[in-house]
């Protein structure tokens, strides 16, 4: 990943007061990183910075667009994104992770760099099977298309007590069906 400071919040300059800032993420953005789970997107991201003696809170909402490609077709398309985050930062004598949402870092902390953060808002909120707004309707109308019975065994009576189901499988599970 490249370092582009455009994306990075002056901690030390804040006074202790809510602050907001606007950052645009648009294919210049994505570009910095070396993956191809997004290849493009406009986005918008709007940080607001709480800061107070102890900690400091940054809310994150994320709203426009990214291309995906279909994983059925290998169309590109639009996908939508509307994503809301909290970050905790609190402060400490060593810089650490303490959670995922939850930072430590010290008091002469000058900046902190928030493109990682949203670029793993963005890819935490895509959804696993990325398919085009065409096929997305075939998936909705049939709720049962992922409910198949891969392999059965026995009947599906479920009776124990029937003389069917002790000739059906595995001789050494009668002694345990008798111990009831």
């Amino acid at each position: 990943m490249k370092k582009d400071h455009k994306y990075d919040l002056p901690l030390a300059s804040l006074s202790e007061k809510k602050h907001e800032f606007v950052f645009d993420l648009d294919q210049e953005f994505f570009e910095q990183f070396d993956q191809t789970l997004i290849p493009d997107g406009k986005l918008r991201a709007d940080v607001v910075v709480d800061k107070t003696a102890q900690r400091i809170v940054i809310n994150t909402h994320i709203v426009g667009t990214v291309q995906l490609i279909c994983d059925r077709s290998l169309d590109e398309f639009d996908q939508p994104i509307d994503v809301e985050n909290q970050l905790l930062l609190r402060f400490g004598e060593q810089e650490l992770e303490l959670d995922d949402d939850v930072l430590q870092v010290t008091p002469d902390t000058q900046t902190l760099p928030m493109a990682q953060h949203f670029f793993d808002y963005i890819g935490l909120s895509l959804p696993m099977k990325k398919l085009h707004p065409r096929f997305q309707d075939e998936e909705d109308d049939n709720p049962d298309a992922d409910a198949k019975l891969i392999y059965s065994t026995g009947t599906a009576s479920g009776d124990a007590d029937d003389d069917d189901d002790e000739d059906l499988g595995d001789p050494r599970w009668n002694a345990l069906r008798n111990l009831n």
